[in-house]
């Protein structure tokens, strides 16, 4: 109940729909108990022609209230109907259809309202998670499997609202039921319904053991649909890789494997599910089978009981099972949607470790550059940046070189605070950056990077992304500085056309010059190019450098290359290996110091 209590948190902004649901069920529940109760009269005129009451009765007591109204029920039909017999038959069948018209009328005004709370839950749980996940920090997709993330997201979210958003359909509408109608059994036979007592208990006693297993089985179930999710999606990520190296059966090996273990927990959880059906309904007919047999005894034998009576009772005894069965089953969905919950709840109540400090500064100026003053930084145990020192001032290119692994893009990282360090800090205009908003700290800085990470959207919508509400003019502006403007009026579209899932319909170089318009139409003080070049070919290349250069000209960048052509023109060049420098300096006098610099130009990790 625990997670149950914390989901209900999200039902408060449609309180009004839950208010509203609890009213028309407490009539409804009312009307339940009274439409089985109003058959008793029906077949007093169907049996006991004999025994009309011609003069009104009077009230005496409680204990006599069922008599009372029995009475004078049958003295307003007698009244009515006369020496005509049908003209009483079709009044009373008329109250008992007034009767169940208006349970009817109430159960649908009661489930009316509560899917506006069930759908409105469900839409805000959705909108929170979506919010969590583009909040938190880079490092924990690391370690999640994204296929998982979307599952709970997805089918997770979706079982919270079968399960738990249902049982608030069930809360007070079947208990309700249930008490109305004993309140009326009691009141044609307190005898009888005492007896009915004892076997309920029992029965519950049986339902529940049924249920304990549930909620480790579900669990099981969700994390495996979890696991498949993320087989589909690395799978539509890496196609190429995979047609290319034929790994297609090696993948459907991985897929069949799940869906098969998927399988298993599934018929597991359903088969324990399904068996609480048949069996609350044989504990209901057993209590049947025992009501008719102790019932008929006192209509037949003791004379205490009259057969219109017990059979109005018999009805409303069959009117407590349907109720039970819900809440018996209702009770099953809470233990499925408790694994749900826990899996979405881990997910919303994940402390994000890139926060922000109280009242940060919103800055939104850059006036002398940025210090990165002894900062260590490791993924896991081994540091990647140790001790590691730079400055980059206003208006300067500092192009960080070094073989993979030296620790060039976890600078970038950590200037952008994807990442935090774990020792040392580092500085925008001498403001220690965890001191800025977070939001504030990215509006000072572009970002290009060597996968050039677009949407499956319009080339506009793309470009656009760089700065909200952008004319059609600056957009265009931008595309010209990124050398992009020519081949997007060459489409089909022009800048209305979808360039498809990742930009699949473009080239690497058309790819990474719409990243480049996008950050330039965005107009940062601070550029920070990673790799922007490497994956590129020649006239693509060429083309992308001519756009860099435009788009860095009286602006402070940090560059990470592969690439001597992105570099060579740099105020200065950092050469990284393993998280120190070893070098640095201009092209010309790295090249003269003839150290590691040249030695990679040499070994051609450069293009010259």
């Amino acid at each position: 109940m625990e997670y149950f209590k914390k989901i209900l948190r999200f039902a408060k902004p449609y309180q009004k729909y839950g208010y509203l649901n609890i009213f028309f069920n407490i009539l409804y529940a009312l009307f339940s108990a009274l439409s089985f109760a109003a058959l008793i009269p029906m077949l007093d005129v169907l049996f006991k022609q004999d025994k009309k009451v011609f003069e009104e009765p009077t009230y005496t007591d409680l204990g006599h209230l069922k008599d009372y109204l029995q009475e004078y029920i049958n003295f307003k039909v007698t009244a009515y109907s006369g020496n005509d017999e049908m003209k009483g038959l079709v009044l009373v069948i008329g109250l008992v259809l007034i009767l169940f018209l208006m349970k009817n009328f109430f159960n649908y005004l009661a489930m009316y309202y509560i899917t506006f709370l069930r759908n409105g839950v469900l839409k805000d749980i959705r909108n929170k998670m979506y919010k969590k996940i583009v909040e938190l920090p880079i490092s924990y997709y690391s370690e999640k499997r994204k296929g998982d993330v979307i599952a709970r997201i997805t089918s997770d979210v979706l079982e919270i609202q079968h399960s738990f958003l249902s049982v608030l359909e069930l809360i007070v509408r079947e208990p309700l039921t249930i008490i109305f109608t004993i309140i009326i059994m009691f009141g044609i036979s307190t005898k009888l319904t005492l007896f009915v007592f004892i076997f309920i208990p029992l029965a519950g006693m049986i339902i529940s053991r049924i249920g304990k297993s549930l909620k480790k089985k579900s669990d099981r179930v969700q994390k495996e649909s979890g696991e498949f999710l993320s087989i589909v999606e690395e799978t539509l990520g890496g196609l190429r890789v995979i047609k290319a190296f034929n790994a297609e059966s090696k993948f459907q090996k991985t897929f069949n494997a799940s869906t098969y273990r998927f399988f298993d927990f599934s018929n597991k959880l359903l088969n324990r599910q399904n068996l609480a059906s048949p069996t609350g309904e044989f504990l209901g007919i057993l209590v049947i089978g025992v009501l008719l047999w102790f019932g008929g005894k006192m209509v037949l034998i003791d004379k205490t009981l009259d057969a219109s009576s017990f059979i109005a009772y018999m009805g409303l005894a069959y009117n407590i099972l349907t109720p039970a069965k819900a809440i018996s089953k209702a009770s099953y969905g809470v233990k499925k949607g408790d694994a749900a919950a826990e899996r979405v709840l881990e997910i919303l109540e994940t402390e994000n470790p890139i926060g922000e400090i109280e009242n940060p500064i919103h800055k939104t100026t850059f006036e002398s550059g940025v210090s990165i003053e002894n900062v260590s930084f490791k993924y896991e145990d081994e540091y990647v940046l140790k001790n590691f020192n730079l400055t980059v001032p206003k208006g300067h290119t500092v192009a960080l070189v070094g073989q993979s692994g030296s620790g060039k893009s976890t600078i970038a990282n950590l200037v952008t605070r994807f990442y935090d360090v774990n020792e040392g800090i580092i500085k925008i205009d001498d403001t220690d950056i965890k001191h800025l908003t977070k939001n504030s700290l990215r509006n000072l800085m572009g970002l290009v990077t060597q996968d050039s990470i677009l949407f499956n959207d319009t080339v506009r919508n793309n470009i656009g992304l760089g700065k909200e509400n952008a004319t059609d003019e600056e957009i265009i502006e931008a595309a010209k500085i990124a050398n992009a403007h020519e081949f997007i009026s060459q489409l089909p579209n022009g800048y209305d056309t979808n360039i498809g899932d990742s930009g699949n319909k473009l080239s690497g170089g058309q790819k990474q010059r719409l990243s480049i318009a996008r950050a330039v139409l965005k107009n940062p003080p601070l550029m920070i190019l990673d790799e922007a070049t490497s994956a590129l070919d020649t006239e693509s290349e060429r083309l992308v450098q001519d756009a860099l250069e435009k788009m860095m000209k009286n602006r402070t960048s940090i560059v990470i290359a592969h690439r001597l052509s992105t570099i060579q023109n740099a105020n200065t060049i950092i050469v990284l290996q393993k998280g120190e420098i070893v070098e640095q300096g201009s092209h010309t006098q790295l090249l003269e110091s003839n150290g590691v610099y040249k030695k990679l130009v040499t070994m051609q990790s450069f293009d010259s």
